[in-house]
Formats: structure tokens, C-alpha cells, sequence
């Protein structure tokens, strides 16, 4: 395993934060990948939100650090991991996410080539379903979530199953997400919050593979529009997406 890549000096220190509840399977896999990545990160920081099977001695035996977050909610259990973190910068994995052997090695790459960029995110597929059906649908499906959210935003949005933001961007707005409700969508909620003034960037080469299980079920999406919705309503009652647009022009 490579601890650094040429070019212009060290990679920063990258923890992976991974938020997980009662989904130790998926939890296992990802964990695997991670430890065969070319550079290793850091440190691999597990959130057991109040799981009830073996999330946590899953993650253990990988060697993750693990920390507890009892009150149940992505966007509570993705901010304590972040607040914990202790690399440069704070990738961010879901626990059904798949990266890549080089995922860590890019981020890191990107990052100390790119002193200005403050976060990152990448795209993925399906890898449950059958290659070409999986690839469409994930085409389709985050075309519209990054085209919509960056007409909504002002900016790229940041996507949670394969993201990094440097750690002194997330201690400068830490207090300004909304940890304590579990109906927003967090990634988007943290888009937010770090504004059109900072520099995020899609990277179309941090890929990884998700599961569909996001897709399956009319009360699935009805559950995720419905966050969709009311974590733009909560962002745009401060600055509605003109304001933000402004900004942005300006910079």
C-alpha cells in the first residue's frame, strides 16, 4: 500500500467518516474497501447510531474507530463524525457505499493540488442492479439531484455517499447545520451552509458504488422529497437562491 503519491508534497491526512445504523452487511464491505485503498486514510471513523445487530463489532474488527450517536437521524450521526475527526480533511462515506481502490488517493490529490477547494463530491452507480441499467439510472438520477440542487444553491451540492470537506471548512460552519432534525437531507444541508462563496467542485472520477434500495418504493421517494423539500425551505427563509446566486456572481 502507497502511503504518498508524486507530486507537489504530502497528501493531507484524511479521515473517513462512515455513518451506519443496523446495517453491519453493507458496513463490513465498505470497510473492506477501505482498507485496501492505495493511500490509507488516516483514520476510518464508524457513527453506530443506535444500531441493534453487530454495526459495531463489525467495525471493530476492521479496525474503525467507533463512535456513538444515540439520537437517531443521518444528519445528527454524520455531524458528530465530523466533529470527531481528527485528519485535514473529512471524507464522508455511506455505509453501502463501494469506492474504489485509488477514492481516498484522488481526494487526497485534489485537495493538496487545490489549496482554494474546500469540498469535494463524486457520482457512482447502482451495483445492485444490472451494469448498463445501473450506470443509466445513476446518470439520471444524480444529473437531476446536482442540476437541480446547483440551480437551489447557487453552487455544486454535495452528495454523502462519496464527499470531503477540508476540517477547518466544517469547524467554520459546524453550528450552522441542522444536526437535530433528522427530516433534512444533510449533505444538501451542509451545501448549504458552507455558501456560493466557497469553492466545491464535482469530481466525475470519484466514483463509487451505491445500493438502489434509495430508489425502491413509492413511500421511499415520497420520504425523500419530502426532506428535499423541507431542507430548502429551511435554508432559503435566510437566503433565498437569488440572494445566493448574487454572491456567487459577484465572487
Amino acid at each position: 500500500m502507497r502511503r504518498g503519491v508524486p507530486g507537489r508534497g504530502p497528501l493531507p491526512s484524511i479521515s473517513v467518516v462512515v455513518p451506519a445504523r443496523d446495517d453491519a452487511d453493507a458496513l463490513a464491505r465498505c470497510l473492506q474497501l477501505l482498507a485496501e485503498q492505495t493511500v490509507a486514510p488516516h483514520e476510518v471513523v464508524v457513527v453506530d447510531n443506535a444500531s441493534c445487530d453487530s454495526t459495531r463489532l463489525v467495525a471493530t474488527a476492521w479496525g474503525a474507530r467507533v463512535v456513538v450517536e444515540e439520537r437517531i437521524g443521518i444528519p445528527a450521526a454524520a455531524s458528530t463524525g465530523y466533529d470527531e475527526a481528527r485528519g485535514d480533511v473529512v471524507a464522508r462515506l455511506d455505509a453501502d457505499s463501494r469506492p474504489g481502490p485509488r477514492w481516498v488517493e484522488r481526494i487526497g490529490v485534489r485537495m493538496r493540488d487545490e489549496p482554494a477547494l474546500e469540498a469535494v463530491t463524486g457520482v457512482g452507480t447502482f451495483d445492485d442492479l444490472p451494469p448498463v441499467v445501473g450506470t443509466a439510472a445513476a446518470v439520471v438520477y444524480l444529473g437531476a439531484y446536482y442540476g437541480l440542487c446547483h440551480l437551489a444553491l447557487g453552487h455544486t451540492a454535495l452528495w454523502g455517499s462519496s464527499m470531503a470537506v477540508r476540517r477547518a471548512s466544517w469547524l467554520a460552519v459546524r453550528t450552522a447545520v441542522r444536526r437535530e432534525d433528522p427530516d433534512v437531507h444533510d449533505d444538501l444541508d451542509l451545501a448549504f451552509a458552507l455558501g456560493p462563496h466557497r469553492r466545491i467542485r464535482l469530481d466525475r472520477g470519484l466514483v463509487v458504488g451505491v445500493s438502489s434500495r434509495s430508489l425502491r418504493g413509492s413511500a421511499q421517494w415520497c420520504r425523500r422529497w419530502a426532506r428535499a423539500w423541507r431542507t430548502l425551505r429551511l435554508n432559503w427563509e435566510s437566503t433565498p437562491p437569488w440572494a445566493r446566486w448574487r454572491v456567487r456572481v459577484a465572487r
